[in-house]
């Protein structure tokens, strides 16, 4: 039999650094451009400085006046909590028992840890394009025990889900055994104990309003780490809501707007599997050659000027963003680590079963120092008009 000691070792000096690898480079294409850092933590907060606007003590004048009046840089404070972001396996005392060799025992907990990647993986990179709240799907009809929602991009089946009705919930940990994603439709391995209604919202298990502060937060309209947006109207990204066909010329209207008023550089374009399909239409209409460009990661995307325009299933099909990364920084307590009891014990058992657990964790935040440097479209249409067409 395998020693449980054996388990922890493994955990802690073969699994984390490749687990905290993959988890920081292959989640999704957008994190790989994101610097994180564990600076501006304090205690359970991030609190970070940031500059706004030019500094005021610059001017001209004759040789006889008076200089400049100084005026130094104009500053704000970000503030927000670290987010606690957990994964969890389960390993059975009969699992590892009946593990009467190393090699049985590697596979064992080789198969535990990928599952827990490809969920973490999942889940991060949902989280990144999310607005904090933790809600993947709004619930339209229910019957039958099957709820039809808005949208199944951020459902999978495994995942465990509570369903709220405003700020009350109803049904906590159903896991979703099926998602039928021609009739966005949601199937349990339970029934509620309570009937969902229209207009329900599902939220990860024990995450409403407890994720990271996504991109759907940085372009939503409530105020944003602790400032409001009326106030401080320079936190409000570009953002275009207008139908509209994808084209060359609009890619770079919002990139010549971003580069004159806030100064910004777009080195990334993230968009909806429908977005980037009209665009290659728009390629093919004009005969222009596809370029593809390798990303840090090992990620193919195609390019706009250069620019690298990737798909992520979790952007909407009609919606472009349009970013400059070197603004964001995943501010962290510490990179993903192993939570430790006692004596430094990984597997710990499960109070009143015959099964141990271990937790990863990472305390994080997403900040955007400059959220009126980023662009966001999003009515692009799925189709572009042949110009060609009749000629």
């Amino acid at each position: 039999m395998v020693e449980l000691s054996s388990a922890q070792n493994a955990l802690k000096d073969a699994y984390l650094v490749a687990m905290c690898n993959q988890l920081n480079t292959k989640t999704n294409p957008l994190l790989t451009r994101i610097k994180q850092s564990s600076n501006d933590v304090y205690g359970k907060q991030i609190i970070k400085v940031s500059p706004v606007g030019l500094n005021g003590g610059v001017g001209a004048g004759t040789e006889t006046d008076l200089l400049p009046t100084a005026n130094g840089n104009n500053y704000v404070q970000f503030k927000t909590s670290l987010k606690n972001l957990y994964g969890t396996i389960e390993i059975s005392d009969k699992a590892i028992r009946a593990s009467s060799s190393n090699e049985n025992f590697i596979n064992l907990l080789d198969a535990e840890m990928e599952g827990l990647l490809t969920a973490s993986k999942f889940n991060l990179g949902r989280m990144l394009y999310g607005d904090g709240t933790g809600a993947v799907a709004k619930v339209e009809s229910y019957a039958e025990h099957v709820a039809t929602v808005d949208s199944v991009k951020n459902l999978m089946e495994g995942m465990v889900v509570d369903s709220y009705t405003t700020t009350t919930c109803d049904n906590a940990g159903l896991r979703i055994a099926y998602v039928d994603r021609t009739n966005k439709k949601v199937y349990f391995t339970t029934n509620p104990s309570v009937e969902m209604e229209a207009g329900d919202i599902l939220y990860v298990q024990g995450s409403k309003d407890n994720e990271i502060t996504g991109l759907g937060a940085i372009f939503g309209t409530g105020d944003l780490y602790g400032l409001s947006r009326e106030a401080n109207k320079w936190l409000n990204p570009y953002t275009n809501s207008t139908s509209t066909e994808i084209s060359d010329e609009i890619l770079q209207s919002a990139i010549d707007f971003l580069s004159e008023n806030s100064g910004s550089e777009v080195d990334f374009i993230s968009c909806g599997a429908g977005v980037r399909r009209a665009y290659q239409q728009y390629l093919s209409f004009y005969r222009r050659n596809i370029d593809v460009a390798t990303l840090e990661g090992g990620y193919k995307a195609i390019t706009f000027n250069g620019i690298p325009v990737v798909t992520d299933r979790f952007v909407p099909d009609d919606t472009l963003y349009m970013l400059d990364t070197t603004k964001f920084t995943l501010h962290q307590l510490c990179d993903w680590e192993w939570i430790e009891g006692e004596g430094g014990k990984i597997l710990r058992q499960k109070p009143g079963y015959p099964a141990y657990t271990a937790t990863l964790v990472k305390y994080a935040d997403l900040i955007c120092d400059q959220p009126n440097a980023q662009a966001k479209f999003s009515a692009i249409k799925s189709t572009v008009t042949n110009p060609f067409l009749g000629e």
